[in-house]
């Protein structure tokens, strides 16, 4: 073990559980360490080190921003609030995976069995809070394995340091949503290749929470990116922008969404909280009121409902809804494509399913409703010419 790992190892034995998940002291800053740049500038992390380690180095150092993980699997080896996270310190600091690189909210061989969420030990595998950027970016990784574990523990130190802005002040969503990432606060990212996989939540946003508390002076921004198989018992499976009185940001720019199930099976903590469109339930995306969302050259299929969006003026251009009509959940009616308070920022996009437009709020000129099957290949490519200049592509392929 080198100095790195035994550093991380430290850190790890330090992050102890709260069992009962209520809030605790937080404990010392750990000593992290050393992790230089090479020549040219970069810092390496391979499978055993520290990523956080790196990311503070970096974080230091006014010139050299460029993190790169190697391939292979990350995961905590104890209860924390995230495996990796980014504060305005971390501002302009570039994460990027080299090869497959995992980073999962899962260790069965440390978690207790009989704690709800196992074999999860962190609340989000990525946590992205107030005074973050755009420069700020994290690419080429899959995150997977949240499960609905929730701790309140400090974590040495903070993911999120004290702030003195009243709208700011972490409420239970704070901990609970977000179980891939969390986005809090003055917090605009960018994030590229990134696939979210497999990650429940509860009550909402599985795969990805956004909680800007109404700052959506700037916006997060999605490019590139795969929401698949997301699980929660309420809004969002894929991606949630909060909340219903201020309102969240962002755009997503050739982004692929299946699979995900919102208004699964209720879990006592979802059932603390009552459901949000009790009839046909919520989409793979959910935007409340007031939030902010640009959706361009997107595909959403197999989702339990494509879209609910509550708020108004937001665009949705040259993407795909089909027939996401995925089985299952406690919605008595039925699933439908899109569910829009304002419908009139629709355009060039093509959908179909036995329910496409909720509403009844999106121009038909605009749009084609009653597209034909346009022959998804693995890659959920469209086949069909009449989707050539729709819907999402791998970036090899753009």
């Amino acid at each position: 073990m080198n100095a790195r790992q035994l550093g991380c190892g430290m850190l790890l034995l330090l992050a102890a559980c709260d069992p009962g998940g209520a809030a605790t002291a937080e404990r010392p800053a750990p000593h992290w360490p050393p992790v230089p740049a090479d020549a040219q500038g970069l810092r390496h992390v391979y499978p055993g080190e520290s990523i956080q380690a790196a990311l503070e180095a970096a974080a230091d150092d006014p010139e050299h921003k460029r993190v790169a993980v190697h391939a292979g699997s990350y995961r905590p080896d104890a209860a924390r609030q995230a495996l990796i996270w980014f504060n305005a310190r971390h501002d302009g600091v570039v994460l990027e995976a080299l090869g497959h690189v995992v980073l999962s909210a899962a260790n069965p061989d440390a978690g207790n069995p009989s704690r709800f969420g196992f074999p999860a030990l962190v609340n989000h595998v990525v946590y992205f809070g107030d005074g973050v950027g755009p420069d700020t970016v994290l690419r080429g990784f899959e995150i997977t394995g949240a499960n609905g574990f929730v701790t309140r523990a400090g974590t040495p130190p903070s993911i999120q340091p004290p702030l003195d802005a009243p709208r700011l002040q972490p409420t239970t969503f704070f901990y609970t949503d977000g179980g891939g990432i969390k986005i809090f606060g003055r917090s605009y990212p960018t994030i590229e290749r990134v696939s979210v996989v497999d990650n429940y939540a509860s009550p909402c946003g599985a795969g990805v929470s956004i909680e800007h508390r109404g700052y959506t002076e700037g916006e997060v921004v999605f490019r590139d990116c795969i929401f698949r198989d997301n699980r929660s018992p309420l809004t969002g499976a894929a991606v949630d922008l909060l909340d219903h009185e201020l309102g969240s940001a962002a755009v997503f720019l050739n982004c692929l969404f299946v699979g995900n199930a919102s208004n699964s099976e209720l879990d006592k903590r979802g059932r603390k909280y009552g459901k949000w469109k009790p009839l046909h339930g919520c989409g793979a995306l959910t935007v409340f009121p007031h939030s902010r969302v640009r959706v361009d050259r997107c595909t959403f299929t197999d989702n339990r409902n494509a879209v609910d969006d509550s708020a108004s003026g937001n665009r949705y251009t040259r993407s795909i809804f089909w027939r996401n009509q995925l089985p299952g959940g406690w919605a008595p009616e039925a699933p439908y494509e899109l569910d829009l308070a304002d419908g009139d920022g629709v355009s060039d996009c093509v959908a179909g399913g036995d329910l496409v437009d909720l509403r009844g709020s999106i121009p038909a000129g605009k749009n084609d409703l009653a597209g034909p099957e346009p022959g998804f290949d693995q890659r959920f490519v469209p086949q069909h010419p009449a989707y050539a200049e729709v819907g999402y592509r791998p970036p090899e392929q753009r």
